[in-house]
């Protein structure tokens, strides 16, 4: 379990401000965990001989994708001093999307491009329920939170 030690209570002006912040924060960990991650996947790819493969095969790069933008992300936010347990939230949510629209994609529903392009739409509102969920860790000025485990009395 983790707590939080928090100078003082943020105004509810300073807790939005913080909230976008921290949103914006993560969309852009995870444009970057996208294109770095993407970019090495696209040279392994070619190096195998197999350069094709990755654009040819939808399913396979949603998943990837979403899979890159988790670690992005995730790193980000431990940076900043988060739990796991929130990391694995805000984890889940860049994953349900993908989980939502696969069976339509199988099924012949979606095409690819909408696969991904629903996805990537569809994270962002699944962002917002999650950090909904921890309101007041996401709310708190990233510089003044730490993490911190509990100290055995406070777990008696």
């Amino acid at each position: 379990m983790t707590t939080f030690t928090i100078g003082s209570e943020p105004s509810r002006r300073t807790a939005r401000r913080n909230l976008v912040r921290h949103f914006l924060e993560m969309v852009a960990a995870m444009i970057v965990g996208m294109a770095v991650l993407g970019a090495c996947v696209r040279v392994i790819c070619a190096a195998s001989g197999q350069s094709d493969f990755y654009v040819n095969h939808d399913g396979l790069r949603a998943a990837v994708m979403a899979a890159n933008m988790t670690i992005g992300m995730s790193v980000w936010m431990r940076h900043r001093g988060h739990g796991w347990e929130a990391i694995a939230e805000m984890g889940g949510a860049m994953v349900v999307p993908l989980v939502v629209l696969i069976g339509p994609f199988w099924a012949g529903v979606l095409s690819g491009e909408a696969l991904i392009g629903w996805m990537h739409v569809l994270m962002l509102p699944a962002m917002v329920i999650a950090m909904r969920h921890r309101r007041d860790e996401y709310a708190q000025d990233h510089h003044r939170h730490v993490a911190t485990s509990p100290t055995p009395s406070a777990m008696a």
